[in-house]
Order: structure tokens, then C-alpha cells, then sequence
């Protein structure tokens, strides 16, 4: 555990230094560290404004933003695929993502403004989503089959909701930005938002680790975690809420992301096995590089334009998702 912590950690670093390189100004890992060293320590910096700024303004809370949101979905994942019992559960597939998305529209259509405002917004928007979901799911019988399908329904009710809110409300400019970042966009990455999104996801991953043998015992079943002394009730109502609120704060901050919590949390399995306590810090880090890269990629690979966040994740993450099942099949 240690050692792939480390080793975790290590890459993220390098993967976050590297991703602020890339562009069309002509910079280094040197320089990046420079910056850092000049805003931190008060070093000596023999650099351009221009070039500082590109560092410090633009590319490095970008690439941060991109490591907190990776992080957060990916422990979002990892608990609901284990309070659900569900693989195919995370917050993008059990419409959470949605209802966050149209919580945050609201806010920014209405003019209501302010990220507490637009944090807020998106997620009552998410516990509505996740209460919906579960109700139905209830109403259709239970199972995972009917909670996927539930979800379903769920993702395609708020994000029509969304979608008539941005098209009766919003002006075109509007509409277009909209629209883009609800595709997920790191594009207006900020030091407030870094800061606000790090401290949630750190919350909620120490949440999540004070629960992890609970979420251990949930891999045998409800009957069987309250056996073993665990207070079901109050663990899932917990976790949810925490779920929904990091969620949200994602959500408002990049728009709706799909597939990282889905896929990066069985890549984790695979690294350093089902116990939550190693799964959840193994599965941060790896959604963490997992993103750092992605949204590098969805900035250069058509610069000067520049593709969806969430455009690259589907693209990646389908396929490795097929590559996950197969390797589980191949295991059994």
C-alpha cells in the first residue's frame, strides 16, 4: 500500500508538471517549478511576466483543477459501486451528475450567481437526482438491473430539464457556453476553485476512510454488514450525502464528467485489490493522473480549439471498460 501510494503520488506530480509544459509557449518542468518556488517561497524567478502568468494564472491551477475532479469522481465511484453493489454505479450513469448539472444551470440562468450559489444549486440538484433514482429503483421492485435502468431514466429526465431551461431562458452566447461546459470544460480553472474543490475532496475522502470498513462489510450484503455491527441506515444516508456534495462541488466547478468514477475505481482493484482503506487512496491518485492527462489532451490534440473534457473520457473510458471486463472474465 505504501509503496503504490508513493508511487502514485510521484507520478501525479510528474503528470501535473508535465501537463503544465504542454501549450504553445515554449516551457520546461524547470520553469514550472521555478514559478511555483517564486509564488511559494518568494524564490528568484528569471522568467518573463507573460510566461509566469501563463504558468501560474492559467496551465497550473488547471492541471490541479483536473487532479481534484479526477480524484473526487473516482472516490465517488468507488463508494457507490460499493453501498449500490453495483459495478456499473457511479455519479454520471446514476444520474447525479445530471441532477447537479441542473441545479448549477438554474443557478447560472437565473442570475443567481456566486460559487457558494452555484456549489449550493448544483447540489440540491444532485440529491434531488439521487433521491429520484433510488425511489424508482424501489417503485420497479430493486435490484441493480432496475437501479442501472433507474439511473437511466434519472440522466435522461435532468438533462432534459436542463436542456429546457438553457433553450427557454439563456440568450444564444449564453446557451453556447452552456452547452460546452456541460460537456466538461477545465477552461475557466481558478486558485478559488482549486481551493474550494481540494478541501471538499479531501473531507470526503477522510469521511470515506473513517467508513471503510463498513463499506467492506457492504460487500456482503446489507443483512450481513448489520450482522457484523455496522449501522446500515446510517452509513448509506451518510455516504450519499457526502457523494452528492462532492459531486455537486465538481460539477459547478467543471461541468458533468462521465466515466472516470466508473472505470478508474476497477482499475484500482486491479492495482491493489477490493480492501476500501487502500482502494480509495489507490483510486484517487489514479483518477487524479488519469485526468491531468485527459484534459492535456483535450487541449491540444485540435488546438487552438479545444475538445469537451468529457468528450476524451468517453473516448478513452469505453474501451478500457471493455478491457476491464475482460480481464474480470479472464480472471474467473
Amino acid at each position: 500500500m505504501l509503496l503504490v501510494t508513493i508511487v502514485g503520488a510521484g507520478g501525479l506530480l510528474l503528470s501535473i508538471a508535465a501537463a503544465t509544459t504542454i501549450g504553445p509557449a515554449d516551457l520546461g518542468v524547470r520553469d514550472v517549478y521555478t514559478v511555483v518556488a517564486h509564488n511559494l517561497w518568494n524564490a528568484t524567478a528569471d522568467m518573463t511576466v507573460i510566461d509566469e502568468g501563463i504558468i501560474w494564472q492559467l496551465r497550473l491551477p488547471r492541471a490541479l483543477l483536473a487532479a481534484v475532479c479526477g480524484a473526487g469522481l473516482a472516490i465517488c465511484g468507488v463508494v457507490l459501486q460499493s453501498l449500490m453493489r453495483n459495478p456499473l454505479a457511479d455519479p454520471f450513469i446514476l444520474g447525479i451528475s445530471s441532477g447537479a448539472s441542473t441545479g448549477a444551470v438554474l443557478v447560472i440562468v437565473t442570475g443567481l450567481g456566486g460559487a457558494l450559489s452555484l456549489s449550493s444549486g448544483a447540489f440540491v440538484g444532485a440529491l434531488a437526482a439521487f433521491v429520484f433514482v433510488l425511489t424508482l429503483a424501489v417503485l420497479a421492485g430493486g435490484g441493480t438491473d432496475r437501479l442501472v435502468l433507474a439511473g437511466i431514466a434519472g440522466t435522461q429526465l435532468f438533462s432534459a430539464i436542463t436542456a429546457f431551461i438553457v433553450f427557454s431562458s439563456a440568450d444564444a452566447q449564453q446557451t453556447r457556453g452552456v452547452l460546452f461546459w456541460l460537456l466538461g470544460s477545465l477552461g475557466g480553472a481558478s486558485w478559488d476553485q482549486v481551493a474550494v474543490c481540494g478541501g471538499i475532496c479531501a473531507l470526503a475522502l477522510f469521511i470515506c476512510l473513517t467508513q471503510s470498513d463498513a463499506l467492506d462489510a457492504f460487500a456482503f450484503g446489507h443483512d450481513a454488514a448489520a450482522a457484523l455491527g455496522v449501522s446500515v441506515a446510517r452509513v448509506r444516508v451518510l455516504l450519499m450525502v457526502v457523494t452528492a456534495l462532492l459531486t455537486a462541488v465538481l460539477v459547478s466547478a467543471a461541468g458533468a464528467i462521465g466515466f472516470v468514477g466508473l472505470v478508474l475505481p476497477h482499475a484500482a482493484r486491479i492495482i491493489d485489490g477490493p480492501l476500501h482503506r487502500r482502494l480509495l487512496v489507490v483510486s484517487a491518485l489514479a483518477g487524479a493522473i488519469f485526468l491531468v492527462w485527459v484534459d492535456a489532451a483535450a487541449r491540444t490534440v485540435f488546438a487552438p480549439q479545444e475538445l469537451p473534457v468529457g468528450v476524451v473520457t468517453a473516448l478513452v473510458g469505453v474501451p478500457a471498460f471493455v478491457l476491464i471486463l475482460a480481464r474480470r472474465r479472464q480472471i474467473r
